[in-house]
């Protein structure tokens, strides 16, 4: 499919994704004039009127989707009720907040994992060893791990901060090195299972073969050979991985504090705010389906014949 044709196609999904979580978040119990009124008991209810119209929550759920999508079509996003902000100007720092989480962890996964089932083939010997440390690390629930670094490292040591983000002059390294273990270590073992098994069979190719008979070094074998034949299906898994490591930063950025883009959807959905809620799930969507057809085209340009 064409790169236009697949451009097309996300467009599409998130319309469709748009109705999906528009009827979700109407059908939730209670709404915004609800939780204003459990705040403010002295509202009568002429005023929870007057507030339902002005917010358009007496019309059916259709028309209300209708009149959103129709805004964002002419570029009005809403405003936040419960931060009393344009959406935009909460979406876009914690967009980027979360940015630097998954980056760093998907970063500290791939090269970690790959380097370690590339030793693993290597070195067969290591490979049970491999195999069990990613087998625990699979198994480790991740909001778990992240509480015993926490106990370990901030609590117990002192040598990091719990949670939250830096403040001016403070070194930002600090605050990402606990949520960026904690999400990209269950990550790594995928990464180091998938490269043992590719290179595995890389390593048993005919060109890999002819490579020993000119006498090439097993490391430039290795990294020069047998790698990129192994990197499609592990670019495969990357494009995959986008939408879990998505999902796994919710648990995390909530647990550390993090103004991330998880947290923020959670926020927004536990106090019923559709507009920042909407435009957030709607953003993670279509962040993880380029992520997607980023891995695609990464593919096309290691292997031509998936062109």
């Amino acid at each position: 499919m064409s790169i236009p044709a697949r451009l097309v196609q996300i467009l599409v999904t998130l319309l469709a994704l748009s109705c999906v979580f528009y009827l979700l978040l109407g059908l939730m119990p209670g709404d915004p004039i609800d939780l204003a009124l459990t705040l403010d008991p002295r509202l009568t209810p002429a005023d929870v009127e007057r507030l339902r119209a002005l917010h358009g929550l007496d019309r059916p759920l259709w028309a209300r989707y209708l009149a959103w999508a129709g805004a964002v079509l002419r570029g009005d996003f809403g405003y936040s009720r419960l931060f009393a902000q344009p959406v935009f100007a909460l979406v876009g720092p914690a967009l980027w907040s979360s940015l630097q989480l998954l980056g760093a962890a998907l970063g500290l996964a791939v090269l970690v994992g790959v380097g370690l089932g590339m030793l693993a083939a290597l070195r067969p010997r290591l490979s049970p060893l491999v195999q069990g440390l990613a087998a625990i690390a699979q198994a480790m629930p991740g909001f778990w791990l992240g509480i015993l670094l926490i106990i370990l490292f901030a609590v117990t040591l002192g040598m990091l901060p719990a949670g939250g983000v830096a403040e001016a002059g403070e070194p930002g390294w600090r605050f990402l090195v606990l949520p960026v273990a904690t999400l990209g270590f269950g990550h790594m073992a995928a990464y180091a299972r998938h490269a043992l098994s590719a290179m595995r069979g890389a390593m048993t190719d005919p060109w890999i073969r002819s490579a020993r008979a000119r006498g090439a070094s097993e490391g430039r074998i290795a990294l020069a050979h047998a790698l990129p034949n192994a990197a499609v299906p592990l670019i495969t898994l990357l494009g995959l991985d986008a939408g879990a490591l998505v999902s796994g930063a919710v648990i995390t950025e909530t647990l550390f504090a993090r103004p991330g883009m998880g947290k923020l959807i959670f926020d927004a959905v536990m106090g019923n705010d559709y507009n920042l809620a909407l435009v957030a799930l709607l953003l993670v969507a279509g962040v993880t389906m380029l992520g997607n057809l980023a891995a695609d085209l990464a593919q096309r340009a290691l292997d031509p014949r998936l062109a």
